[in-house]
């Protein structure tokens, strides 16, 4: 999980999240099914923004970006181990935040 403030303009972008998606899924190596969904949510509200979902083989890539304050909370659930550093990397060249939370959980029902 990423939180992060104060970022570019891309936040505010449906096309530019969308081909972030694209870069996300291939540089930590997974295999997307079907397109990225990028819809515009909660017109005129100070938390209106875009929404990503980009499903994966391995489970889903999820996104929420706000207008206002130029913030953005991404999820990158997956069965399959990825690169954490790498992701954290395309998310910060794509969309510049001046500070990034990063939280990683690991998942175990056994």
């Amino acid at each position: 999980m990423l939180d992060l403030a104060e970022c570019n303009q891309n936040v505010s972008n449906k096309d530019m999240i969308s081909t972030f998606a694209k870069i996300l899924v291939k540089e930590i190596d997974m295999v997307a099914h079907g397109e990225p969904i990028v819809e515009f949510m909660l017109p005129g509200d100070p938390k209106q923004g875009y929404s990503l979902v980009q499903l994966i083989t391995t489970s889903s890539i999820t996104g929420h970006f706000m207008d206002f304050d130029r913030t953005g909370y991404i999820d990158i659930f997956s069965c399959k181990e990825f690169d954490i550093d790498i992701a954290e990397k395309v998310v910060k060249n794509f969309f510049e935040p001046k500070r990034v939370r990063r939280n990683f959980i690991t998942r175990d029902a056994g």
